[in-house]
């Protein structure tokens, strides 16, 4: 948190000098500034491998782009094109042009996201310097650059780098339309907010909206032109935003549903239908469908045997509740004071309640500066960037996950920087100068709390409570502070005791590994889907993992599906087990029902097709969210050809159901049935293998 600022400055220049070339700025700004950037870049690409391919779900869909361009262009999990992943495929063409240029890996799957984290802190610093100066867009910069959760996503194959990126850049451009207001200029940088928004509702659906409100506040309030003109902008960069998404929603509603993959996550096939249900009120309501991808599970427990009816293994939840509608996922029940558990705490919440006191003072003290007023503009720009995602993410009902508030820390870090500045400049009031002591210290005990709830670096709750204490003290006496060394002693004591500890924590989470999907900041390596902290059914001695982080895959199922010589080589429910199978083997593998097996592709009479036609050569049961045979089976699936399965098939399914109590549902589960009942399994490398070449007799 800075506590040194710039001078003030009602409004901003018609044209303020690109970075590292002002001449109002010290020498030190520039070499600071790439000192910055070098230092996120290190932390964020040192030992990048060691997450393996990280969210194994995402990365079988990048390394099928990789095989396919139709694959690449849909977000299919598969190189043929069966389903895709639950999310547009925005951040999956960036990752697989990177694979498709330097060849499908680890690194070249996580390098992009790291390297968009890295333009997301520059972003961040050249927004605020523009409005606040070069101190506080410093500091900013630095804040989101060490937030626990930016050092996790931005090291993480999720969209939620991307997102992150687009949302910035958004409100980069929003503040050199503001500079350009009443100009073409102005009005073009405003189109180019929409049309990165748009870009990121291709990347993560409506939750890139939630800092729109933000930006069209401080495009209202602090352009300097008539309302007349703010307005017909804001209705340019609307029509932008539509058109930067809605292109894609077009082209995959108009080209012919049976020559493209089924939209997985969707009821009906449509990519809209995604974005307003299972990604968008679903998430607020509580009412999406059973999990997939980035999601959550079906009500009741894990596909793939290994959960009890709880979810967890042993009868126990996951963290914060239940799932389903008022469940609140995997973020327990909506709650104003969300943000502030232990679940949510660690990844962007550390500056947070300084976060909102520094909003309302700062906007105390600039409520006579002018309408156009830029240091207040960028406090209202962070401000309501915060405010929005907090609330939101407070309220939310449906599937919500820790690492979702990394789009909360750019909001964050301004708002923390900026407020802090105003402050400080106002220092010769008694008042603020109590305010920013009464921020030191309430964050030092703030990051005191969250080091207890995680259990980790217990050594620093200490130091940071005794330096907050030691700096707000300091910053009550202006005799102190009027010296440089004292003012240089106080400023040390002042960050060590509000970000230290976040920084600390930042840095275990940039060298713990991460993998799964779903991963929180700190040292847990995760609670993967397959992929983290969780024993998995399957584990044999001499396995491969299908991604280093994946459910292990034997060398001699390896070796099968590589000789299968068929379109897709194996057939699995569920898109996790399917996605570290394909990416152990390296061949198309079917994720039978998309993420969790809930999706309806493909029907039975597909599959039947698929079979007869030899397409597919092998269905591998089990695994985690991968079903094993497909747990709910509909009793007289039919056979080949439209006839009915023998007698013996309702008993055949219901034992197959007992075993492992596996999960696959609907149409999924009707095809589990079909081939558990009709062809010849046998045991490769630990896992039960069913030849589809091979009917009984």
């Amino acid at each position: 948190m800075s506590t040194v600022a710039d001078a003030p400055a009602s409004a901003a220049p018609a044209e303020p000098p690109v970075v590292g070339k002002a001449p109002h700025d010290p020498r030190w700004v520039r070499p600071t500034f790439w000192v910055l950037l070098a230092a996120t870049a290190v932390t964020y690409l040192w030992n990048l491998g060691a997450s393996g391919y990280a969210n194994s779900f995402y990365a079988a869909a990048v390394q099928a782009g990789t095989q396919s361009w139709k694959a690449w262009l849909f977000g299919a999990l598969d190189a043929p094109g069966l389903i895709t992943v639950d999310k547009p495929p925005a951040s999956l063409w960036v990752m697989a042009l990177s694979g498709r240029i330097f060849g499908f890996s680890s690194w070249s799957l996580l390098v992009p996201q790291a390297l968009m984290g890295v333009a997301s802190v520059a972003l961040v610093y050249l927004t605020c310097r523009r409005w606040s100066g070069p101190r506080t867009a410093l500091a900013a910069a630095a804040l989101l650059a060490f937030m626990p959760v930016a050092a996790l996503m931005f090291r993480f194959d999720n969209p939620d780098a991307m997102l992150v990126l687009c949302m910035v850049a958004a409100a980069y451009v929003t503040v050199r339309a503001v500079d350009a207001a009443g100009t073409k200029a102005g009005t073009w940088w405003l189109v180019a907010a929409g049309a990165l928004v748009g870009l990121g509702f291709l990347t993560k659906q409506l939750q890139v909206m939630l800092v729109v409100p933000g930006l069209a506040l401080v495009h209202l309030v602090v352009a300097p032109t008539t309302l007349r003109r703010r307005i017909g902008d804001l209705l340019a960069a609307g029509v932008a935003i539509v058109v930067s998404a809605g292109w894609y929603i077009a082209l995959v509603d108009l080209w012919p549903a049976s020559d493209r993959p089924y939209i997985g996550g969707s009821t009906d096939n449509s990519l809209l239908e995604l974005a307003l249900g299972y990604n968008g009120l679903g998430r607020i309501l509580g009412s999406e469908r059973g999990g997939p991808g980035g999601g959550g599970m079906p009500r009741g427990g894990m596909p793939g045997g290994g959960m009890s009816s709880g979810g967890m293994p042993g009868g126990g939840m996951p963290p914060g509740g239940g799932f389903g509608p008022g469940g609140g996922g995997f973020g327990g029940s909506p709650s104003p004071w969300r943000m502030l558990t232990a679940e949510f705490s660690g990844n962007a919440s550390w500056l947070l309640p300084a976060g909102i006191v520094l909003l309302v003072a700062g906007l105390w003290v600039t409520r006579r500066a002018p309408r156009t007023d830029r240091t207040r503009g960028l406090l209202l720009l962070g401000g309501a960037w915060m405010v929005v995602h907090t609330v939101v993410f407070s309220a939310m009902s449906g599937i919500i996950h820790p690492y979702y508030t990394v789009a909360l820390a750019p909001g964050v870090a301004i708002t923390a920087a900026a407020g802090a500045s105003i402050l400080w400049r106002s220092r010769s009031s008694v008042v603020a100068r109590a305010v920013l002591a009464v921020v030191v210290v309430g964050t030092a005990a703030w990051s005191a709390v969250i080091l207890t709830q995680a259990d980790s670096l217990s050594w620093l709750r200490w130091v940071v409570v005794v330096a907050g204490v030691l700096g707000a003290i300091g910053l009550l006496l202006p005799r102190l502070t009027a010296r440089r060394l004292g003012a240089m002693a106080v400023a040390v004591l002042a960050l060590i005791g509000t970000v230290g500890a976040s920084t600390a924590f930042a840095a275990v989470t940039a060298a713990t590994p991460h993998q799964g999907s779903i991963v929180s900041a700190g040292a847990n390596s995760g609670m993967g889907f397959p992929g983290g902290g969780m024993r998995r059914a399957g584990d044999r001695s001499g396995a491969m993992r299908g991604g280093p982080e994946g459910e292990q895959t034997s060398p001699q199922l390896v070796a099968l599906l590589q000789g299968a010589g068929t379109r897709w080589a194996a057939a699995t429910t569920g898109a996790m087990s399917q996605a570290s199978i394909q990416l152990a083997a390296g061949v198309p593998v079917m994720a039978l029902g998309g993420f969790s097996g809930s999706d309806p592709a493909p029907t039975l009479a597909q599959f039947q097709e698929y079979v007869a036609t030899g397409q597919v050569r092998y269905y591998i049961e089990g695994g985690p969210f991968g079903g094993g045979p497909g747990g709910f089976p509909t009793a007289g699936a039919a056979a080949p050809g439209g006839s009915a399965p023998d007698a013996a098939a309702p008993d055949a399914a219901a034992g197959a159901a007992d075993r492992g109590g596996r999960a696959g549902r609907g149409v999924s589960g009707e095809i589990a049935t079909w081939v558990t009942t009709h062809f010849t399994k046998t045991d490769v490398g630990g896992r039960t293998v069913y030849d589809l070449s091979r009917p009984l007799a």
